[in-house]
């Protein structure tokens, strides 16, 4: 009732009208919320955005979700949930004080040299407290919300009962997954409530740039960290939205936008753990390095990485998306699982192609990266697209990246800048080097449970036989059976024959140094010779 006395509030009629339980209280709008502002002159989109800041942190967050799904949600609506955030009046410097000192369990003076009740920023989850270590280190000092743990579950309580009424009535809800999208906030704001998650993710990150050249990420002081406070050294630095300070202090913004597009590429396909929540607030630029700038990350509360599978289908779609290859994008989204089988390449491929080409007719430092991602999937969503949650945070950083990039160069190449990055990134990663590597790594386990493939085989064959003395069958079938459990049987053979060749030549890579890579590439090159022998042919 609160929910839908908000949005009638803010005018947002057909959003009660969606759900048919809330249309009798529209006879009630004299009795609704009063909202902050004269909505009768605004957008939809702005209406809609304050009625979410209006209901709470998790409406933002969810409404920050939704902001990525514009495949889903018109662009008026998206630009305006885009801009939502949750800054919220600070809680008392004092309880601040006594939650650290809970948390440390020592008293704040012991804890630190200096500590200021005075929040230097506050959101929905937590504040940030500038402080002074007694080494004489500036640290800022970010402390959970009092109770906040309580009023997140019963906001996702309600979140997924709203999430149950679209699973229920909305036409598409198969494809949309709500009750997905709401378990993907949820998750999100169970990893923002653990401070010393953040701590370890920030340290991680801080790990896989440690050079510091493109991207600086604070140290994290453990000895001052805990579930509900986090300690992190203090930096100092510009927004990459303030254009005006940056000119002024000489940043080359071009040489910026670059690496701004390259440290994506690099967080989701080298290391699959990526910065989650960039937007300017979050993303600084060191002005001290004019010349060569580098960006400054802040709150680790949200990051992301994908499951290896998609790791490498998304990549393969990037790269084909960037030769034009539409029939290989079609054949990609089905070998993924996005699409069903059933659905014809060609046709696909004929729908994808339709959707890019127009926008190769345009310089490319014109072509949003980011939009077309969008238009893509409103066209994938008349081929039974299945909404991937786990992407919903990769789509949200790539439009904030790329928008973060045309803000800094207007006339910036995002496929210039991206495509030569995401090749080197995937010829690293898939390199028979660094295959040899993972099969070493993986040896003692691959010795380990050796002994017991000639059991497997036996059952598995035992199997075969079994289903084909029980079936009766006309000749011919059973002639196709027979046929068919010889190519297993000799796949199966090849196959072992292939995996302790390979198990070998891993063996041998191990004493290379002593007896050169020849023996190892020999062996390596049989195993895979096996393996194509007793690959199954189809006449």
């Amino acid at each position: 009732m609160r929910v839908a006395s908000v949005l009638l509030a803010y005018r947002l009629d057909e959003l009660v009208d969606a759900a048919h339980l809330f249309r009798p209280l529209k006879l009630v709008r004299p009795f609704a919320a009063k909202p902050r502002v004269d909505v009768r002159t605004l957008s939809r989109g702005a209406r809609l955005r304050l009625a979410l800041t209006d209901l709470g942190p998790i409406f933002v967050k969810a409404g920050q979700v939704l902001s990525t799904r514009r495949d889903l949600v018109p662009p008026d609506i998206a630009d305006e949930l885009a801009q939502l955030q949750d800054q919220v009046p600070p809680f008392p410097g004092a309880e601040a004080r006594a939650i650290v000192e809970q948390q440390l369990k020592a008293p704040i003076d012991r804890l630190y040299a200096d500590f200021d009740e005075t929040p230097l920023a506050s959101a929905s989850i937590a504040q940030v407290h500038a402080a002074t270590l007694h080494d004489g280190s500036a640290v800022v000092v970010k402390v959970l919300r009092p109770a906040i743990e309580q009023r997140i579950a019963r906001d996702i309580k309600l979140l997924r009962s709203l999430g149950e009424l679209a699973q229920r009535w909305h036409p598409n809800a198969d494809k949309i997954r709500p009750l997905d999208v709401v378990a993907e906030v949820e998750k999100m704001l169970e990893n923002e409530l653990d401070l010393q998650r953040e701590g370890a993710s920030a340290s991680l990150l801080r790990r896989n740039f440690e050079s510091g050249v493109d991207l600086y990420v604070p140290a994290v002081h453990w000895d001052h960290t805990a579930e509900r406070v986090l300690t992190l050294e203090r930096v100092h630095g510009v927004s990459c939205d303030d254009i005006a300070a940056l000119d002024a202090a000489g940043v080359d913004r071009k040489a910026l936008a670059v690496k701004g597009v390259r440290l994506f590429y690099e967080q989701v396909f080298r290391d699959n753990f990526f910065h989650a929540d960039a937007h300017p607030g979050n993303i600084w630029v060191d002005t001290t390095r004019p010349g060569e700038p580098r960006f400054i990350a802040l709150d680790f509360g949200i990051m992301g990485s994908l499951p290896e599978q998609d790791q490498y289908w998304l990549a393969q779609n990037f790269i084909a998306l960037f030769e034009r290859d539409y029939a290989r994008i079609a054949q990609l989204h089905v070998d993924a699982g996005w699409m069903p089988s059933t659905v014809r390449i060609d046709e696909l491929a004929a729908a994808v192609r339709t959707v890019c080409e127009p926008y190769f007719t345009r310089p490319l430092s014109q072509i949003s990266l980011a939009e077309l991602v969008v238009k893509l999937f409103q066209t994938a969503r008349r081929y039974e697209l299945t909404l991937q949650p786990q992407l919903i945070l990769l789509q949200k950083t790539l439009l904030n990246i790329e928008g973060v990039g045309r803000m800094l160069d207007p006339q910036i190449d995002i496929w210039a800048v991206a495509h030569p990055v995401l090749e080197r990134i995937l010829r690293d990663r898939y390199s028979p080097r660094r295959t040899l590597r993972e099969v070493r790594k993986r040896l003692p386990e691959w010795f380990n449970a050796a002994p017991q493939f000639p059991e497997l085989i036996r059952d598995a064959l035992r199997q075969v036989a079994k289903g084909e003395r029980q079936t009766v069958a006309d000749p011919r079938e059973l002639a196709q059976r027979r046929e068919e459990s010889h190519r297993t049987q000799r796949a199966l053979a090849f196959g072992l024959l292939g995996g302790s060749l390979l198990l070998g030549a891993a063996v041998l890579w191990t004493q290379a140094a002593e007896h050169g890579a020849w023996p190892a590439a020999i062996a390596a090159a049989a195993g895979l010779l096996s393996f194509a022998a007793g690959w199954p042919r189809h006449s």
